[in-house]
């Protein structure tokens, strides 16, 4: 009876991690393709075929297209978007050859920031050039669930936003203060209360609060980024 109760205990173990999910892991993809503008794209691709494992490429892909501001047509299609690129720069030519501009740049990246058996964070940074002064460059973190690969948004990671706001000012005042004496949460904001930034993400470090360029300040200010360590801001996350 001991020996049939050992075998049906083992079975059950076996079975069980038989059925449970394997973490993603990630290698990094590049699309190395003739264009004639200057087009660099590497980025965190889920290996296998298995749903998890699309389902997070699926939802890396469509963030950076929504990032570059292609039409709805082209979601869930990176070479379109890129090839997008490409061709307004050839018209831009053919319509201007006396234009002494430099070459159309668009460069995109992904760095894996963070990943638990709960969570998976992703900061996805665009840099394009399509003539003027300066280009445009922005960081996206994409917040996975690990087990799914659904994005997960703000609401699904923060709990108790009222303390969770007030905790993350105090550290955004104590983090430009040490950057530099003399600014002030006034400085920022462009004349409104202090808000909680689009990007929230996850790294070792801790939990990342980063504003993107104009976001809350001029350009020539930049980014704006602060962390919460986890041992402070662990009580008001849903996941870690």
């Amino acid at each position: 009876m001991k020996r049939f109760y050992s075998i049906l205990v083992f079975s059950i173990l076996v079975f069980s991690c038989t059925d449970e999910i394997k973490p993603a892991t990630f290698n990094i993809t590049s699309i190395d393709k003739a264009f004639e503008a200057e087009i660099v794209v590497s980025y965190d691709k889920a290996q296998g075929n298995s749903e998890l494992s699309q389902t997070i490429n699926t939802n890396i892909q469509n963030a950076i297209v929504n990032m570059l501001g292609n039409s709805r047509e082209e979601k869930r299609n990176l070479d379109a978007a890129l090839k997008r690129f490409n061709s307004e720069y050839v018209n831009f030519k053919n319509d201007f050859p006396e234009a002494t501009e430099p070459v159309w740049e668009l460069n995109i990246e992904t760095e894996l920031t963070y990943q638990s058996n709960a969570i998976i964070t992703l900061a996805i940074s665009t840099y394009s050039f399509e003539g003027g002064a300066h280009g445009n460059d922005q960081i996206k973190f994409l917040n996975l669930d690990a087990k799914t690969g659904n994005i997960l948004n703000n609401n699904d990671i923060i709990k108790d936003e009222i303390n969770f706001k007030t905790l993350a000012e105090s550290y955004f005042t104590k983090s430009i203060e040490a950057e530099d004496k003399d600014l002030k949460p006034k400085d920022f904001f462009f004349g409104e209360p202090f808000q909680l930034p689009e990007n929230i993400g996850f790294s070792e470090d801790g939990l990342v609060f980063l504003y993107n360029v104009y976001e809350v300040a001029s350009y020539a200010q930049g980014y704006t980024e602060f962390v919460i360590p986890f041992d402070d801001v662990e009580p008001y996350l849903k996941v870690l």
